[in-house]
């Protein structure tokens, strides 16, 4: 990465990482890390709940993903001693610090979904015909 006239990278966790995009990547990506994110954007979510919201992602995977973004400061979680435990996850405020990121990256897929994906009510299997750029969210 070019800055101020010098040819820098970053080093973190024993990786080089040429561009601070790459460290971003690092921290959000995989197919399930955003997905979480936005399940949490509205508030308090319980363990169980974000399983129904995904249904692909196994509970394994779940789970190892809030706890990597627990360790990463982005989720914070608190367990309840009952019988079952209850386990409830919330953003911090790193991660609500990356809601207008994943905002935005939710209305760009809109658009690229607009524009090149049928879309389909998943309830009757129906292509439908809506226009995203005119809603909000």
């Amino acid at each position: 990465m070019m800055y101020q006239n010098q040819e820098l990278h970053f080093e973190l966790n024993g990786k080089k990482f040429h561009c601070a995009l790459d460290v971003a990547m690092f921290f959000l990506g995989g197919k399930w890390k955003t997905v979480i994110l936005w399940y949490l954007k509205n508030g308090t979510v319980r363990f169980s709940e974000l399983k129904r919201k995904i249904p692909k992602i196994t509970e394994k995977m779940l789970s190892l993903q809030l706890r990597q973004m627990e360790k990463d400061g982005f989720v914070a979680r608190k367990i309840y001693p009952e019988v079952p435990p209850r386990v409830e996850y919330t953003l911090s405020q790193e991660g609500v610090k990356l809601l207008p990121i994943i905002e935005e990256l939710a209305r760009w897929g809109r658009y690229k979904a607009e524009k090149n994906a049928r879309i389909v009510d998943s309830r009757t299997g129906k292509t439908v015909r809506i226009s995203f750029s005119k809603t909000r969210g």
